[in-house]
Order: structure tokens, then sequence, then C-alpha cells
């Protein structure tokens, strides 16, 4: 269990510093910091001084080991847009986002799991067929025009949910939260909606196509042959090894409705860190894109880092041929 442990540690470290490398490399080659900052007006002096205040003038390397360790403090230096400190700007956008993901996973998890059991128990029926061809609808159709389809329904025709922003928020902190009030409730529906309609029509055919398998296994033959109910067949040994992979990839996709919710924050105007992603690229703000891209990778390597540890303890089949395993 130490080395697995140890194995996944080394590899989530040899992928951060490649991702940290990778934002450095926006240092050098997409625009410069000391143009944005000064202007075109500057004389060769001030942008002398200044490249020497930023270290620019500095070997390569060198760079890159400052910028190593400065990320490994949550440092990515100054918005060149807003002029304020990256990491303040991060953690103001970082609870919006945050947020938004855990409640579209939410939705997907409970409206996903139950709608692919009815459709693998009842598949042949027409409830099942429509469930399946629905779902290819929330496969097919991309994000954005879900966002605009439910904005122009239930905003703009309905009147029922507000179009953009995030409402009121408690302050707790430097963590603000919406969930706290009703109007912050009101303005996330629709925006956690359109995030989570794909994952979960994913959700609902991976389980749908787990438990077809699951229940052809010899095991479940030998429960109908004991006599079991089909309740005890179906949820208590189908349903409980079904579940096992679908929740390592949703633990999985939370990590993808965070880095994806962009879109989601873009046609919602919805302040977190998509939006601000968003507008860093329009401004070729490098900080803060290199800091976005640097805490997405973080997000990955920790949920997955998490989803395989407790894979290797719920599957003993990992555990075969390992130092001390039966």
């Amino acid at each position: 269990m130490l080395a697995f442990i140890l194995q996944r540690l080394i590899q989530a470290v040899i992928v951060m510093v490649t991702v940290a490398f990778i934002a450095f490399l926006l240092f050098q080659y997409v625009g410069d910091p000391v143009v944005f900052l000064l202007g075109q007006d500057a004389t060769k002096e001030q942008i002398d001084a200044l490249r020497a205040d930023l270290g620019l003038d500095q070997p390569f390397f060198i760079q890159f080991a400052h910028f190593l360790a400065n990320a490994v403090q949550g440092e990515f230096g100054l918005s060149l847009r807003q002029g304020a400190k990256v990491s303040r700007l991060i953690a103001e956008r970082l609870p919006a986002t945050l947020e938004l993901a855990m409640v579209a996973a939410s939705l997907a998890l409970v409206i996903g799991i139950p709608m692919g059991v009815y459709a693998a128990l009842r598949r042949g029926t027409w409830a099942s067929q429509v469930i399946m061809t629905v779902s290819l609808l929330g496969v097919s159709l991309p994000t954005f025009l879900i966002g605009i389809l439910l904005i122009l329904v239930f905003a703009v025709m309905l009147g029922w949910f507000p179009s953009f922003g995030r409402g009121d928020v408690v302050q707790m902190g430097w963590w603000s939260s919406g969930l706290m009030t009703a109007k912050g409730w009101h303005h996330i529906v629709l925006p956690a909606v359109t995030l989570a309609v794909f994952q979960l029509t994913l959700i609902m055919r991976l389980v749908r196509a787990e438990m077809l398998e699951v229940l052809r296994t010899d095991y479940i033959k030998f429960a109908r042959a004991r006599g079991l109910s089909n309740r005890a067949i179906h949820f208590g040994h189908a349903l409980k090894n079904t579940l096992v992979p679908v929740l390592t990839i949703t633990g999985l996709q939370l990590g993808g409705l965070i880095a994806f919710a962009i879109i989601t924050e873009t046609v919602f105007q919805w302040p977190g860190m998509g939006l601000l992603f968003i507008q860093a690229v329009t401004f070729a703000d490098i900080p803060v894109m290199a800091a976005y891209l640097c805490l997405i990778a973080l997000i990955f390597v920790v949920i997955n880092l998490i989803v395989d540890l407790l894979y290797f303890v719920v599957d003993p089949r990992l555990r075969v041929g390992k130092p001390g395993g039966h």
C-alpha cells in the first residue's frame, strides 16, 4: 500500500511540474509582461529596470525555478489587466465555481443513477426507449446551446429564473456562498442544470450499460436460483457492484465540471474562475492564465489520486501480487 501511494505521489509531482513548465512558457512566448505594464511608450531604461525587478533578465531555468517556488506558495504575481494579486482574484472566484460544480455533480448523480437503473431493469419498454433517446440529445447538444435554450424558455418566456449573475451571497471569511440565500439558489438553478446535462446523460448511460453487464454474471444467476427477491438481487447485489466503476468515473468527471465550466459561466455571466479565464485570454493576462492552468491541473491530480486510492482499497484484485498481498 505504501509503495502504491508513493508511486502515485511521484506521478502527481511529475504531472504538476510538467504543467507548471507549460504555464511558465506562457510568460516566455505569449506577449511581453513588461510591455503590458509600462506601455508602448516606455523607454529602454525603464524596460531594462523593470525586467531586472521582475527577474526576467536571468537565465531561463533560474526563472523557472523561481516560478516553481512561487507557484508552490500560490503566488503568480499581479494581473496585467486588473493590477491585483492573481492569488486574490482566484480566491474570490473559486467559491462560485466550486459551488456550481458541486450542485451540478449532485444533480447528475441524484437523477442519472436512478434513470440508468430504471433503463436497465425496464429495457425494451417505451419509457426506457424515451430515456435513451433523450440521453442521446443530452450527449449531442453543445453546452452553450443548452444554456441559451434554458435562458430563452425559463428566463425570457416564463420568467421563472434569472438569466445571469450569482445573486445574494454570504461571506464566511474568504469563502463566499450563494447557497445560504434564497436568491443564491434561484440564480444557480439554470447554470447548474446546463452544466449537469452532459454529465447526467453520461452517468445514466454508463449505469445502464454496467447494470446490464452485471445482471448477466454467474453470481446473479446463482442468486436467482437461491430464490432471492428481485429487489434484493437488483439493489443489494447488482447495483452495489455497478456503482464501483461509476463512482470512479464520476470522481474524475468532477474535475471536468470545474475545468470546463468556462462555457456555462460565460453564457450566464457566472462570476467564477471560468469567466475570469475567458477575460484573461481576451486581454492576454498571462499571470491569470498560468495560475488557472496550474490550479485546474492540481484539482485533476488530487481527484485522480483520491480515486486511485479508493479504488485500491475497494477492489482487492489490485492488491494481488503486491508485497504483503494475498
